[in-house]
């Protein structure tokens, strides 16, 4: 069992670790113009098929990114807080890129489940819990194969513009 010291000092690192909500609010919306400018670029560079699918593609993107802005920065504050500021760069990178891809490619896979459902079996059965599984990873797993190419290089400047922004914050 945890003695009450210690669970009281882990949850004032919790709340220490929490941002402000301004620069979650500021942040996740800047995160989001970012991602989703770096997937318009590259898909119209691409000149990739209709003008509606990239622009579905962008959102996608910008919606991921600005759901990881906050969770990420989360946990780069909680990681680095009170190290230097070395350690803090590198939460930051680690953390935000993490959150950014896994949240992006989240909503990938939902999407891409969106489009197979009608092929599944009825809802809540085991057979398709285990559709929606393997579509779910098979959808991460194709978002990470051909997806993370959109982050280049305008996304992984911004990644780390961004991790720079935060290691001078936490100083």
């Amino acid at each position: 069992m945890t003695p009450l010291p210690a669970l009281h000092n882990r949850l004032d690192r919790i709340r220490s670790a929490l941002p402000s909500p301004g620069v979650a609010v500021c942040g996740a919306l800047l995160w989001a113009a970012a991602m989703g400018a770096s997937a318009l670029v590259n898909l119209l560079l691409d000149d990739w098929e209709t003008p509606a699918k990239i622009r579905f593609v962008s959102l996608l993107y910008a919606a991921g990114g600005a759901l990881a802005f906050p969770v990420g920065l989360f946990l780069a504050r909680l990681v680095s807080l009170g190290r230097h500021w070395q350690v803090a760069l590198a939460a930051a990178f680690v953390c935000l890129l993490a959150a950014t891809i896994g949240f992006t490619g989240g909503l990938f896979a939902l999407q891409y489940r969106s489009y197979y459902a009608q092929w599944h079996e009825s809802a809540l059965t085991i057979a398709w819990s285990i559709q929606f599984v393997h579509t779910m990873a098979t959808g991460f797993y194709q978002f990470i194969v051909l997806g993370i190419r959109l982050y280049f290089p305008l996304g992984f400047i911004a990644l780390a513009l961004a991790s720079i922004w935060f290691a001078r914050q936490q100083r």
